[in-house]
């Protein structure tokens, strides 16, 4: 895992989607006491504001998907934080879909495999260019590899939990699953991580296939 020292962030914005999102699915007790639990007080009644300046560190990102296990139980934790990706994809919409051209009736237009194609690549963009993790998306016959080579979700994870074995990110499949369900016009997509930074892996690899379940 990329670790030099030094702090990378999510853009202010993003931060704040991920509260909101947060707070949609666990309400607003629920995300004081995993806050609590995360030692995140700081955020508690004062989400960042909605601006894109490089200020909620990967640290922030980490430490809530940590606290979110030890508040439900690992399975339960994670279950929670694949509803809190699938809840801020709407957020992300709003504020990033007019400026990458996803809400472009052209873009609607396209056949659905272009769409895939071309939506991944816009959605990376997001990442890519407003914050400082980096994706890159690989197309193969049959599947579509979303690689998070500098991940937020598990940043310095061996650090917070050193006995963590199992895929740690998803907020990031679950935000993906609601985006193909909404490229799709409703049509559900299997999603799965099979590789993660917090299990040794050098980078963490999402495996989207391009035919729907349904």
């Amino acid at each position: 895992m990329e670790n030099s020292g030094k702090t990378f962030y999510y853009p202010n914005r993003m931060g704040r989607i991920i509260m909101l999102a947060a707070e949609e699915v666990l309400g607003t007790n629920g995300i004081n006491a995993v806050l609590n639990l995360g030692s995140l007080t700081d955020l508690i009644g004062q989400y960042p504001p909605n601006n894109p300046r490089l200020e909620f560190p990967f640290s922030h990102v980490s430490r809530l998907h940590v606290a979110l296990e030890d508040f439900y139980g690992p399975h339960g934790g994670r279950g929670v934080a694949l509803r809190i990706g699938r809840a801020s994809f709407q957020h992300m919409l709003r504020e990033y879909g007019g400026m990458f051209g996803l809400n472009d009736l052209a873009f609607r237009l396209l056949p659905m495999r272009a769409r895939l194609k071309l939506g991944m690549v816009l959605l990376a963009d997001i990442f890519n260019k407003h914050s400082d993790q980096h994706v890159r998306v690989e197309e193969k016959e049959k599947e579509i590899l979303w690689h998070i080579e500098r991940c937020p979700l598990c940043w310095e994870r061996h650090d917070l939990r050193s006995n963590s074995e199992d895929a740690a990110c998803q907020m990031a499949v679950g935000l993906l699953q609601e985006f193909l369900y909404w490229i799709s016009g409703g049509k559900y997509y299997h999603v799965e991580e099979k590789k993660c930074i917090a299990r040794g892996d050098k980078s963490c690899t999402i495996v989207i296939d391009k035919t729907p379940m349904s």
